[in-house]
């Protein structure tokens, strides 16, 4: 009988990440964020949370992010301490049709999602361009592709997407950037919404831990490796290609 060898794949040799260090994460009080900063946790960084609602496991700041000027000022004293890596994972939504929908609401929803990114990234700039930092953006598959009654929230993440792909092209060589788009998940999200805009009780969706395992491979690649985009999506995510 011939035997035949067989050779083994050596172990993956992980001594070459990056490591976490202090990692800022808005929505962090529930959904992706909160599953991000668990992530971040786990993988020996140091998240710092924000958002409107107290986190009692990790240190925590509360602010409104439709406010930009209060989340700068929010953002301010953290960066000056060091921030090694920002993942904006804050984001809201009111469906309806364009002309029902409180116009006040409706750029709510434009404030959180877009100037609330812009606002938290420009006050972690200074420290992440001193320590070479990264940045996680959470867009959505409908910053991508649009759908009816949810104008808002389509026109905040494909501001997402743009304001991220703008980064990127301006901070290369400075600041590792990541545009992250999810599909759906299982998540409070869509709490308290009407039926003909939540997901169906069987619906396939993600479980946030595992997108949250994504942003952390994003945020560990070593020095000349960069994820400049990802999408992280159930097999039978509607709304995605």
């Amino acid at each position: 009988m011939t035997t035949v060898a067989i050779e083994t794949a050596p172990a993956l040799d992980l001594s070459g990440q990056r490591p976490l260090g202090t990692v800022l994460v808005t929505g962090a009080a529930s959904g992706l964020g909160a599953a991000v900063a668990r992530a971040v946790d786990a993988a020996g960084g140091t998240p710092i949370a924000l958002d409107r609602d107290p986190v009692a496991a990790f240190e925590s700041h509360t602010v409104d992010l439709a406010d930009s000027a209060a989340a700068r000022a929010a953002v301010a004293p953290i960066a000056a301490r060091g921030i090694d890596a920002v993942v904006t994972a804050a984001g809201v939504d009111v469906p309806g049709p364009f002309g029902e929908v409180d116009p006040d609401e409706w750029e709510r929803v434009v404030r959180v999602n877009l100037f609330g990114t812009a606002a938290v990234l420009r006050a972690a700039f200074p420290s992440l361009l001193e320590r070479r930092g990264r940045i996680v953006t959470v867009a959505s598959t409908l910053g991508h592709r649009s759908a009816g009654d949810a104008s808002a929230y389509c026109a905040s993440k494909a501001g997402v997407v743009g304001l991220t792909r703008a980064l990127t092209a301006e901070c290369k060589g400075e600041i590792g950037i990541t545009l992250l788009t999810p599909g759906g998940m299982r998540t409070r999200f869509f709490d308290g919404r009407t039926p003909q805009y939540q997901p169906a009780p069987d619906a396939p969706l993600c479980d946030p831990a595992d997108v949250a395992d994504a942003v952390v491979f994003a945020l560990t690649r070593p020095v000349g490796c960069e994820i400049k985009e990802l999408v992280v999506a159930g097999p039978y995510e509607s709304s995605w290609p």
